[in-house]
């Protein structure tokens, strides 16, 4: 029976792989491995609260992340439909390509590469299900 301090290890270990892998796959291009997760998570329009939260940062960790995707002309800060004092940052077209470009990148070589589509599943319900305790 495993115990939960491997289980740990192991989730600490292949944390740190899919860190390396973000981190590759972002070499030689102009981001960083934070700014390629930002693109990732901005699939659709999020404050940067929301951001924050699903890149488990700061918000002002995110700022800085979002002000360098605002100069490289990847994300603007839009005002919020429904909270005047919110921006929502959207993607930009070239945004958007540098995502899809990103993701597909993502998906080569991934850590996750040796589990089939069923172990993948069965990995995804275990995590949700350790994460909503």
């Amino acid at each position: 029976m495993t115990d939960a301090r491997e289980l740990c290890s192991l989730i600490d270990e292949l944390a740190h792989r899919i860190d390396e892998h973000v981190r590759s796959c972002v070499s030689g291009t102009d981001l960083t491995a934070s700014q390629a997760i930002a693109l990732r998570e901005l699939g659709e329009p999020l404050t940067m609260r929301e951001l924050a939260g699903r890149m488990h940062c700061a918000t002002s960790n995110v700022t800085f992340v979002v002000d360098r995707l605002e100069k490289l002309g990847l994300v603007e800060r839009q005002p919020h439909p429904q909270d005047r004092r919110a921006k929502t940052l959207v993607l930009t077209a070239d945004g958007e390509q540098q995502r899809t470009a990103l993701i597909s990148r993502f998906s080569v070589n991934t850590p996750l590469g040796a589990l089939d589509e069923d172990d993948q599943q069965a990995l995804s319900r275990l995590l949700r299900r350790a994460l909503s305790e």
